[in-house]
């Protein structure tokens, strides 16, 4: 383990991305290379998930709900504990991206939309933005290709549409970004997964980032 890890000011890195860009991935071998504490995001114990592929209108609600609490819940722990943690993936994605184009698609009603993101307004006033969110952009061939190599079954019924969208509207997220120092890393170039080379490089790129929060 690496012993990079003293960064008392530091507590909060976040991984964001579309589906399948590498979240998860990165945040496991930055936590190891760094020795931070890894908050993953809660796909395989989420009570929602697999119903809301079969079923996106009659469930959207209950999973961004579940999804906003359980980032809520992290954010908090996050805040109060003395230790630097990389979390996979942000509050602010569930709602600016994933509630708003449930809604466009008509699969979120407007007055649960509405709701939802009062919730959300009144959660985000109550924390902060991380000190470092990391955005791994890739195109929708690079996600594809991730999706289907995991093989997770309720994934089959994505749509590539559906896909596009959220990529439209993480790219329009990330240009307006201005809560906090920001890195965005080509999920397409570099393959930090099965590259040890790149995987440095991306660590190189965080290190020198991190350099400019002391």
């Amino acid at each position: 383990m690496s012993q990079e890890n003293n960064t008392p000011n530091i507590k909060h890195i976040a991984i964001a991305g579309n589906i399948g860009a590498g979240k998860t991935t990165l945040c496991a071998m930055l936590g190891k290379h760094f020795g931070w504490d890894v908050h993953y995001e809660s796909a395989d114990d989420n009570p929602y998930l697999s119903d809301f592929y079969v079923d996106m209108h009659r469930w959207s609600f209950n999973l961004q709900i579940f999804f906003l609490n359980n980032r809520y819940q992290q954010v908090l722990k996050i805040l109060s504990g003395d230790r630097t943690v990389v979390q996979d993936r942000t509050i602010y994605e569930d709602a600016y991206i994933f509630a708003p184009n449930l809604h466009e698609m008509g699969l979120m009603s407007t007055r649960d939309f509405e709701n939802y993101f009062e919730l959300f307004k009144t959660m985000s006033s109550q924390i902060q933005p991380p000190d470092l969110l990391i955005y791994l952009k890739a195109s929708i061939p690079t996600l594809v290709s991730h999706i289907q190599s995991r093989g997770r079954d309720y994934e089959g019924n994505m749509s590539l549409d559906y896909l596009k969208n959220l990529n439209q509207r993480y790219d329009n997220w990330i240009e307006n970004y201005t809560e906090g120092r920001l890195l965005v890393i080509s999920g397409d170039e570099l393959d930090f997964k099965n590259n040890p080379e790149h995987l440095g490089e991306v660590i190189n790129q965080v290190r020198g980032e991190l350099h400019g929060l002391f």
